[in-house]
C-alpha cells in the first residue's frame, strides 16, 4: 500500500494551461486575421497588438508564422504575463522571443508605436460597461493603429446568451464548464465563471469569473463608427450542410441567423 499522498487532479492542474487548451485556438485565429489581411490589403501586416493578452499565446502564434512579423501583448496581470512568458514566450526562438513585447499596463495607455492589427479576443473588451467606457477604449485602439489598420474583435450572443445557465464540453483529459451564474436585464450586464471538472470527480471551480456586459452587435459596431472607425463589419460563421453545425469559414454578411448561441467576428478599419 502506497503512504504517498493522493492528489486530487484538480489540484495538480494550471487552470491557465486548461485554459488555453479548452478556450483558445490561436492558429486559426491568426488563419482568420491574416486571410482578412491578405483579402483586404495590398501590403503585408507586420505588427499585432494583442490587448488584454493574458498569456499571450496569440502573440507568440503572430511571431511564429513569419519572420516579418512582430507583436506586443498587453495586459493588466501581471501574474498571467508571467505564465505566459515561462510558458509560451520561452518556447519560441530566440530570434522570435526578440520580436514580442510584453508590457503589463493599460490598453488604454498611448504606446506610441502605431501598428498594424490589434486584437481584442474572447470577449474580453466586453469588461468596459458603459457606452463612453467602451467609446473611449475603441477610440485609444483607432489612435494606435495605423493609417491602414485593422482592429479584430469577437462577439457573441443567441437568445441563450441573456440566459442564467450551464453548458458543458468534454475536453481531452478533462471537462469545460461555461457558468453564466447572474444576468440583469436592467443593465444587460452579467457574471460569468468558466469550472473544470476531471475525472476523478474532483472540480476546479471558478477558475476564471468575469463581470461584464453583454453587448450587443448593433452596439458595438455603432460605437466602433463614433470612436472614428470608417467601417465595422461582422463576419458570421458558415453552416456545414451535412451537420448543420458552424464550419469555422467566416464571410462578411448583413445578416444572421436567429441561433441559441453564435460567436463572430467583428472587423474594423481606420
Amino acid at each position: 500500500m502506497s503512504l504517498l499522498p493522493k492528489h486530487k487532479l484538480a489540484e495538480l492542474a494550471d487552470r491557465h494551461d486548461l485554459y488555453q487548451r479548452s478556450v483558445q485556438n490561436t492558429e486559426t485565429e491568426i488563419d482568420f486575421i491574416l486571410e482578412t489581411w491578405n483579402g483586404l490589403r495590398r501590403r503585408p501586416a507586420e505588427l499585432l497588438r494583442e490587448d488584454f493578452c493574458g498569456t499571450a499565446n496569440t502573440a507568440c502564434e503572430w511571431v511564429r508564422r513569419d519572420p516579418g512579423h512582430f507583436a506586443i501583448g498587453i495586459d493588466l496581470d501581471r501574474e498571467v504575463l508571467q505564465w505566459g512568458q515561462q510558458h509560451n514566450v520561452s518556447h519560441l526562438s530566440s530570434e522570435e522571443q526578440h520580436r514580442l513585447e510584453l508590457i503589463n499596463g493599460n490598453v488604454l495607455d498611448d504606446l506610441q508605436e502605431r501598428s498594424d492589427i490589434v486584437l481584442a479576443m474572447n470577449f474580453s473588451y466586453f469588461l468596459f460597461r458603459t457606452r463612453n467606457e467602451l467609446r473611449e477604449y475603441f477610440s485609444s485602439v483607432h489612435a494606435g493603429l495605423a493609417k491602414d489598420g485593422m482592429f479584430f474583435l469577437d462577439a457573441y450572443g443567441g437568445y441563450d446568451a441573456p440566459r442564467e445557465l450551464e453548458e458543458t464540453r468534454d475536453c481531452d483529459d478533462f471537462v469545460y464548464i461555461w457558468n453564466q451564474a447572474e444576468f440583469n436585464p436592467i443593465d444587460s450586464c452579467m457574471i460569468c465563471h468558466i469550472h473544470f471538472e476531471f475525472a476523478d470527480g474532483s472540480r476546479m471551480d471558478k477558475a476564471f469569473s468575469y463581470y461584464w456586459r453583454l453587448w450587443t452587435l448593433p452596439e458595438i459596431r455603432e460605437i466602433l463608427l463614433e470612436a472614428g472607425f470608417r467601417r465595422a463589419d461582422v463576419y458570421w460563421e458558415g453552416t456545414d450542410e451535412g451537420t448543420e453545425e458552424g464550419n469555422g469559414e467566416y464571410q462578411s454578411r448583413e445578416i444572421g441567423e436567429a441561433d441559441a448561441g453564435w460567436v463572430c467576428y467583428i472587423v474594423a478599419q481606420t
